[in-house]
């Protein structure tokens, strides 16, 4: 069993900027790639941005590519998600995901853990 903590989330002005990060206390998630996700009232879950074991091969929708960065320190146990320029659109709950290959992918039933979620709201 994985449990990730998220955190970060807040409220911020269009183009501002906003970090979240996923904890996975006292495990080393190091051989889990793991996703963002992003959720709003009465919309399916969406992917946000995936990144594998090592860093090496990063995954973003669309919709926040060249606005948001995904990393990782393995070091701490942590995966960030770095946001910036951001939009009204972007409000949501964020989730990260994990799952036990090398890969990332951008369908939420190839993971096999989730954190809580933490809210992002954009005001205009």
């Amino acid at each position: 069993q994985v449990h990730l903590v998220e955190s970060g989330g807040g409220l911020v002005q269009a183009g501002g900027s906003l970090r979240l990060s996923c904890a996975a206390p006292g495990r080393t998630f190091s051989r889990y790639a793991m996703g963002w996700f992003r959720q709003t009232p009465g919309k399916e879950r969406e992917f946000v941005a995936a990144i594998s074991w090592s860093g090496g091969n990063i995954y973003y929708a669309n919709s926040v590519k060249g606005r948001f960065t995904i990393s990782r320190d393995n070091a701490k146990n942590t995966v960030y998600l770095q946001m910036n320029s951001l939009k009204p659109e972007d409000t949501a709950v964020y989730y990260c995901a994990a799952r036990s290959t090398y890969f990332g992918s951008s369908d939420q039933t190839d993971y096999d853990y989730w954190g809580q979620g933490t809210q992002v709201t954009v005001s205009s």
